[in-house]
């Protein structure tokens, strides 16, 4: 890495809800809204937009732990804010406090960990289980 994260940097990524975004079960009964997997897909991004400036040409990060409580729906066509707060350092291991929100309301909470790696030591690693 360049420099470790400081604590309280942030990295924020914001998304409109598309329909690729929504519930696969979505019916006459269950109104169409915004999926978790997609919701910590872009939380998780969130976080590696903190990291991407610290990183060595030959460096990247990998999700490590996700704790994510989704708190609210959020229906197509609305703008959602998600940002990744560094709470802690140790080493190649960094936490991120993470919070979504959607014009209404805050919709989602949780911790997330990423680990820096190495490219190549983690490619060798893919290619010797493949």
């Amino acid at each position: 890495m360049k420099r470790s994260p400081k604590i309280g940097e942030i990295g924020e990524l914001s998304f409109v809800v598309t329909d690729q975004h929504i519930i696969d079960f979505a019916d006459d009964k269950m109104p169409p809204v915004l999926c978790t997997p997609w919701l910590v897909w872009f939380l998780e991004h969130a976080a590696r937009e903190a990291m991407l400036p610290l990183l060595d040409s030959d460096e990247s990060t990998v999700g490590v732990q996700v704790d994510v409580e989704h708190l609210a729906p959020t229906p197509p066509g609305q703008r959602v804010s998600c940002t990744a707060r560094v709470i802690n350092t140790d080493g190649h291991l960094i936490t991120f406090q993470l919070s979504a929100s959607d014009r209404h309301e805050r919709i989602a909470q949780g911790i997330h960990k990423l680990r820096v790696i190495r490219c190549e030591r983690f490619a060798s690693r893919v290619r010797a289980k493949a």
